[in-house]
């Protein structure tokens, strides 16, 4: 643990000022009459944040604010990859015996998802009416203010890697994961990798195929006749709509990650357009505020290894680049994983929004949830629903109560 630094944000002026030249600079596109949110981020909406983010908007404030909780950066190195600097936030509970949590991030989101639900996990948890959790949430490679590499084949294998890796250096020989979006997926590949360590996982994405008579008859003959509720019908609606309309940008970063690299690397309003549209879209009508915005994507802008190294992880997820064996792709992490409680908080308004056959099919489900609101940021839109989902999962009573040994959470 000697390596392990603190660390604090202090973006240099220089890079600040760049920021305002090259947003002075901008040349925007013209647009349509009468054109919406169907054909991407409206042309007024991109004008009035760019002008906001350059003459209004204070990052220094957001600095502060950023640096209230605790930071730190430490080295680790995947097989065959050089060592990277991983940033993170870790909080320690002052509970003897909270379960140490780790919180992992998605695209476009970031380490400040967090911010909302570490103080309810850590001080909130008093260890008596609730439990109590140890919270680290790191910047992913390539993320934040991680490193990220220089070698191809950087995968869901080398995240996982790193991920646990960080962990164990911390002390914490046994965990347990939340997360949506890439922290759903890389949850998964640890419960393949890693199943000693990470004990069971907590997702809020629904990242799941129907079930098979071959594999699964119980679940096939169960979602064969037993209708949809509410949920699952409007979900049916919402996920058919991203597959329609809404999956454009992944097709582009799973095959062309370069390509678009040039523009998140050297406009910030391209960068700004392309994340902001997320927020918007794949949101449940949450009033994002213009600072939200500017920090959100700010984020991204001054990230060690630049805003469009993030989109990486698409291509490395969707490719094999190294010809590798144990690839985890797609159909790996939808299948069966052993040993590894799952529990998920449905979200009428997130991307892939499955009946609750579906990701039963993915292990030992012992925790699920529906909720009437909220989308694919759950932990910014809806943090005291995540909170009090953690809470029921991993608290006395709940299905995965107990996972990690010698820490429930309690002081009794």
């Amino acid at each position: 643990m000697a390596d392990i630094r603190p660390y604090t944000i202090a973006v240099e002026d220089q890079r600040l000022q760049d920021l305002k030249t090259r947003l002075s600079l901008t040349k925007f596109p013209d647009e349509l009459d009468e054109a919406g949110w169907d054909m991407g981020a409206p042309l007024a909406d991109v004008k009035r944040l760019a002008k906001y983010w350059q003459e209004s908007y204070d990052w220094k404030k957001a600095e502060r604010e950023l640096n209230q909780v605790p930071q730190f950066v430490t080295n680790v190195q995947c097989e065959g990859f050089e060592p990277l600097a991983i940033h993170f936030v870790h909080v320690r509970s002052k509970v003897k015996g909270a379960i140490p949590l780790l919180f992992i991030h998605g695209w476009p989101g970031h380490f400040e998802e967090v911010l909302k639900i570490i103080k309810p996990l850590t001080e909130g948890g008093d260890g008596v009416n609730y439990p109590a959790f140890d919270v680290v949430a790191p910047s992913l490679p390539n993320f934040g203010f991680s490193d990220g590499p220089q070698k191809r084949g950087f995968a869901m294998e080398q995240y996982a890697e790193t991920m646990n890796k960080l962990m164990l250096k911390l002390g914490y020989n046994e965990y347990v994961t939340q997360g949506g979006d890439w922290g759903c997926h890389i949850s998964r590949a640890l419960a393949f990798r890693y199943p000693k360590y990470c004990k069971a996982t907590h997702l809020n994405y629904d990242s799941a195929d129907p079930p098979t008579f071959f594999k699964n008859p119980i679940l096939a003959l169960e979602h064969a006749i037993k209708p949809y509720n509410s949920r699952e019908k409007h979900g049916v609606t919402r996920s058919k709509w991203f597959d329609e309309e809404g999956r454009g940008y992944n097709l582009e970063q799973s095959t062309k990650p370069q390509t678009l690299g040039y523009a998140l690397a050297d406009s910030p309003v391209a960068c700004l357009a392309w994340i902001y549209e997320k927020l918007h879209d794949w949101s449940d009508a949450y009033a994002w505020s213009d600072d939200e915005i500017c920090t959100w994507v700010s984020i991204y802008w001054f990230s060690t290894a630049g805003p469009a190294a993030s989109v990486r992880i698409y291509y490395e997820t969707a490719h094999n680049v190294d010809g590798r064996k144990d690839k985890i792709g797609r159909e790996k992490m939808r299948s069966w994983s052993p040993g590894v409680k799952l529990g998920f908080s449905h979200f009428p308004m997130d991307l892939a929004v499955r009946p609750s056959t579906w990701v039963r099919t993915l292990g030992d489900v012992v925790f699920e949830k529906e909720h009437g609101s909220g989308g694919h940021f759950a932990a910014w839109e809806r943090p005291d629903d995540i909170v009090a989902d953690v809470r029921e999962m991993f608290g006395k009573g709940g299905g995965a109560f107990g996972v990690v040994r010698g820490v429930t959470g309690y002081t009794s």
